[in-house]
């Protein structure tokens, strides 16, 4: 199933070239009081959720999937987790280009000595919202990765067991200033965690380890690469990432991006498609 957020908070079901708007299976999440819960209550509720709306897409509205604008699949994530350098070639490249790693050890360090990074909620964004570069006067690189969303608590988990803990599969895109500040200041500005198109549900990726990726800018392919290239896969990181803090449903994870990271310019098209979950078009706009 493809679950999309869209427009005024809507809720889809994404078919085709169509979504269908089903929105009325959000009543079934239960009411909330202050203080608000730490994570996202849809992904909470998901198995719920998405029982609904297979009732109500029978008869639910339908609407062109090119006329809605398309949402972040995930509205309240907890916490943003990223893996950095997770792939051996774009490692190869960062310590090869000194645009890239500005001289900074950490940059250049393999996934196991480096560990996960944090990015700021404020700065995830939908497709239909668009990246506005933050500091035109700094490079500023396109980053395509396989994004998974936590479904349920976990912590100290292993990997054996981790991939029962993911909800979904979406596309992330890592927007990054280069520069020597710390990855996660860098990479947190405004709107630079683009997350789309919608959330495939976990039972349609039983192999997260073997789909291909790519980025194309402006009609140009600039990333082209598979999952199974990655150092450490989704089961990995969740064993990582949980082993140092709690993950919560709707907590998103970035996987890492493969080799040919390159700037992007006011009035660019990005297109990142992951198989299995699709493509998803992004325009680059000023700050």
């Amino acid at each position: 199933m493809k679950i999309c957020r869209f427009n005024d908070n809507r809720l889809g079901l994404a078919e085709g070239t169509s979504v269908r708007d089903v929105t009325a299976a959000l009543d079934v999440i239960p009411p909330a009081r202050y203080p608000f819960p730490t994570h996202d209550a849809l992904i909470a509720h998901l198995d719920e959720v998405t029982a609904r709306a297979k009732e109500l897409a029978r008869s639910a509205p339908v609407l062109a999937l090119d006329a809605v604008r398309l949402l972040t699949p995930v509205a309240n994530p907890g916490k943003i987790v990223a893996a950095p350098v997770n792939y051996e070639k774009h490692l190869a490249e960062v310590k090869s280009d000194d645009a890239l790693h500005q001289n900074t050890t950490g940059h250049t360090l393999t996934i196991h000595k480096a560990g996960m990074f944090l990015k700021a909620t404020s700065s995830m964004v939908g497709a239909g919202d668009g990246v506005a570069l933050r500091v035109p006067d700094r490079r500023t690189d396109h980053e395509v990765e396989l994004a998974f969303v936590i479904g349920r608590t976990a912590s100290r988990v292993s990997r054996a067991d981790a991939l029962h803990y993911v909800a979904g599969y979406t596309i992330g895109l890592d927007i990054s200033i280069r520069g020597t500040e710390d990855r996660s200041f860098r990479k947190s500005a405004d709107t630079y965690s683009v997350l789309g198109p919608w959330l495939v549900t976990a039972d349609e990726i039983p192999d997260p380890g073997n789909l291909d990726l790519e980025i194309r800018v402006n009609g140009e392919r600039r990333q082209q690469s598979n999952t199974r290239h990655m150092t450490l896969g989704v089961a990995e990181l969740i064993e990582m990432a949980s082993a140092f803090y709690t993950l919560h449903p709707g907590d998103v994870v970035f996987t890492g991006t493969p080799e040919g990271v390159s700037p992007i310019e006011p009035g660019d098209e990005i297109v990142a498609t992951v198989e299995g979950i699709g493509s998803m078009s992004v325009r680059v706009r000023g700050g």
